[in-house]
């Protein structure tokens, strides 16, 4: 296999484009400047290139490519477009290479269509996300290409159609760059897999293009990883304009952090005094953030006057045998404080969650660093709470096996066991389970085991075009945790020739009897988990089991009295009051006692999750909440506020009624951790328009956890190897989280 180099404009994006391969190359490296490649199976380069002159960053990528001869080539972009794309790019293309741009970001909400980034659905130029850049946002990837690039758009039939190859090359052979739109993660794997089969082609995208190419190499043994060591008190650097920092840094403040604002005409004066940083670093945690307003045309200065700040900060910490670790968000303030600090070489070693990459320098220092843009309202909280944790002193040589504890996990406990039923066998849920049990990110973070039928597995996975050893076994004890393998305990239930995509009453019995066993081994301890893939309600009624869907049939089969299904994305959490029952059935059913035991359970679930102190807010019923009594019958004031009020009193952070479309803007804006709604499609409409691709079903109050895809059997697409596999990865993260958190009541 071809080495790879990884060509970066920023550091953060430059460490999140490593973070995919960990645990599966060679060796990673991660060098902060132009030169040749170590020898490493991935090399990244983080030229730093974002705000300098085009002519230095063309050049600075030409001498990376002249000193990569052989190696594949992956152009890291940043995904809203910002940096010198044309002057890169353009050197990418110089001696007559294909070049190909997948932009998307899927999991950020950032998508392709038509050329044009949208971000959660609007079109880049149309947001606020370039306020703190000196020109207006490019309306195309055209556009950002310049205008002497030769371009040819390739739509999502396209990249669907399975002859994409063919469109490629023809794009490439008419001297036109390919601009792909971009909606999911597997079109990027499509992508990554049709630009493979062409001669030379090479790669321009986000970190999650990155990823794509990691999922189709082959895992090969790393190089012997630095000695790890316990961390002590960090230093957070909030080096980043994104309105999202100002609610991570109140949260890591309220978590018992040290604040320190820094003013910007003061940092650009030079006049900040380091002490009071080196001071509070003696008692515990420390985030240090920028006030007062920033000048678009005076950031670079600020981003130097702070690094250097932080490098006196350095300078002066003399407590204990390593530096101080450092926490960095935004991509140029890291550079820019690492160039200071004469760091030029770093070796990812873990990645703490989506963008927030783990590495070490040469002298055993801990630095991570994060897109200023990433992160919910615990992002930070969360890497300082995991870098609190004991780290082991030993890192392997090699990638343990899923038997084994990884090295990394939180509090070095075994990776969580967790059963996967198979659904419905005639839906999609063979095809999804296939790709996410092999996804790089679900092995290291869970032992799956599915609950379901071998035969239906092999199936999927020859029409997905996926090599992989599916084998049955008896018992838990048996399943064997190696690459390329999905252990299945096999009830064996389906005929060979069962139909994809039509109803069965055989493939409602046997979904059935997939949730009994892993109940089963959920209920005895040999599975922390359940995740499930989705079952056909029809066909389970016709199979004579009589349950409104997997929440009630669990809480049949636990013998739990009452149980809530609540819907989570990367943007929104909701909890639901009453789910599978008609409009007027649930207004009947809604009490203030249910109402606030479902509010209970969502706060503690949250809890468990690791925040602290969730902010609910609670939707009424009627419109406008009621408005008075001027709508409805005064449910609100009957149903719903006796609970609220109770809740309050016992110091919960809850908000309602509220009138429900204003719950769900204010959620998906950051104002509210988790969403009451009081029926099924009051909740259920908002998360599948802002996030369904990566959705996750939790049933809340069962004695185990349970997590499931949030999507349905789709027999339209089943058996055609196209459905998306995101949420089922997802689903899986969230099931191994919940059992591994320390937030759990046992």
């Amino acid at each position: 296999m071809k080495p790879l180099v990884i060509i970066a404009d920023d550091l953060s994006g430059a460490a999140e484009s490593a973070a995919g391969f960990l645990l599966r190359s060679s060796g990673i490296s991660l060098r902060l400047g132009p030169g040749a490649p170590d020898g490493s199976g991935v090399t990244v380069f983080d030229l730093h290139s974002r705000r300098s002159d085009p002519a230095r960053a063309s050049r600075d990528v030409r001498s990376v490519l002249q000193s990569s001869d052989g190696s594949e080539i992956v152009k890291k972009i940043d995904s809203l477009l910002r940096g010198n794309i044309a002057a890169e790019v353009g050197e990418l293309s110089r001696d007559g290479s294909p070049v190909i741009v997948a932009a998307g970001l899927p999991r950020q909400g950032r998508t392709v269509q038509g050329g044009v980034v949208l971000v959660d659905g609007v079109t880049l130029h149309a947001t606020d996300l370039w306020r703190a850049e000196s020109k207006p946002a490019p309306r195309s990837i055209a556009e950002a290409l310049g205008s002497s690039a030769i371009t040819s758009g390739v739509s999502l039939d396209d990249i669907r159609s399975g002859r994409l190859s063919q469109v490629l090359a023809s794009i490439s052979e008419a001297g036109s760059v390919a601009i792909c739109d971009v909606e999911t993660d597997s079109d990027l794997e499509l992508i990554v897999a049709a630009a493979q089969e062409v001669r030379g082609s090479r790669l321009v995208g986000t970190s999650a293009l990155a990823t794509a190419v990691a999922r189709r190499r082959t895992v090969q043994s790393p190089v012997v990883r630095p000695s790890l060591r316990d961390s002590r008190f960090t230093l957070v650097v909030v080096g980043t304009a994104d309105a999202s920092a100002g609610h991570q840094v109140e949260l890591l403040r309220d978590s018992g952090a040290h604040h320190i604002e820094v003013n910007s005409a003061e940092l650009l004066a030079h006049s900040v005094d380091p002490l009071p940083i080196l001071n509070a670093l003696d008692c515990g945690n420390v985030v240090v953030s920028v006030s007062g307003p920033v000048v678009p045309a005076e950031s670079v200065h600020l981003v130097s006057a702070l690094a250097d700040l932080i490098a006196a900060v350095d300078a002066g910490f003399s407590h204990g045998e390593y530096p101080i670790d450092l926490v960095l968000t935004g991509g140029e303030t890291a550079r820019c404080v690492l160039d200071r600090l004469r760091i030029d070489t770093l070796s990812p070693i873990y990645e703490i969650e989506h963008g927030a990459v783990l590495s070490v320098d040469h002298t055993g220092r801990y630095i991570v660093t994060r897109p200023g843009s990433f992160g919910n309202a615990h992002s930070l909280f969360s890497i300082t709470k995991f870098l609190a944790r004991p780290i082991p002193v030993d890192a392997p040589d090699s990638p343990p096996s899923d038997n084994e504890v990884n090295p990394m996990s939180i509090e070095s406990t075994p990776l969580p066991l967790i059963a996967v039923t198979m659904g419905d066998g005639a839906g999609v849920g063979p095809e999804v389970i296939v790709p996410a049990l092999l996804d790089a990110e679900t092995r290291k973070r869970c032992r799956p085991v599915v609950v379901g039928d071998a035969k239906r597995l092999r199936l999927a996975a020859t029409v997905l075009g996926i090599d992989v050893d599916v084998v049955a076994i008896e018992e838990i004890k048996d399943a064997e945790f190696i690459d390329g393998r999905i252990n299945v305990i096999d009830l064996d239930l389906l005929p060979e020739d069962l139909a994809w995509g039509e109803l069965s009453a055989v493939a409602g019995d046997a979904a059935y009897q997939y949730i009994r066993v892993a109940s089963e081994l959920a209920v005895r301890g040999e599975v922390q988990s359940i995740c499930t893939a989705p079952l056909n309600k029809e066909a389970l009624h016709a199979a004579g089991h009589i349950y409104p869907g997997h929440t009630e049939l669990l809480a049949h089969l636990t013998g739990t009295e009452e149980v809530s299904m609540m819907l989570s994305t990367p943007k929104l959490k909701v909890i639901h009051v009453t789910t599978h029952i008609g409009l007027l059935d649930a207004v009947a059913r809604i009490e203030p006692g249910l109402v606030e035991r479902t509010i209970r359970r969502g706060h503690e679930a949250l809890v468990r999750t690791g925040n602290p102190s969730p902010k609910i807010g609670v939707c009424g019923i009627n419109p406008h909440a009621g408005e008075n009594g001027l709508f409805g019958y005064g449910e609100e004031e009957q149903k719903i506020i006796p609970a609220v009020e109770l809740l309050k009193a016992e110091g919960i952070d809850v908000h309602g009624p509220l009138p429900a479309d204003t719950a769900f803007f204010l959620a998906g804006r950051g104002d509210y951790d988790l969403i009451v709604a009081m029926y099924h499609d009051q909740g259920h409409g908002p998360v599948k328009v802002l996030g369904i691709e990566a959705g996750v079903n939790i049933t809340v109050g069962l004695p185990v956890i349970r997590t499931s895809v949030d999507h349905g059997t789709a027999f339209d697409i089943a058996g055609k190897g196209i459905a998306e596999a995101g949420s089922m990865v997802e689903a899986l993260r969230q099931a191994a989280e919940l059992a591994t958190s320390t937030f759990v009541s046992k």
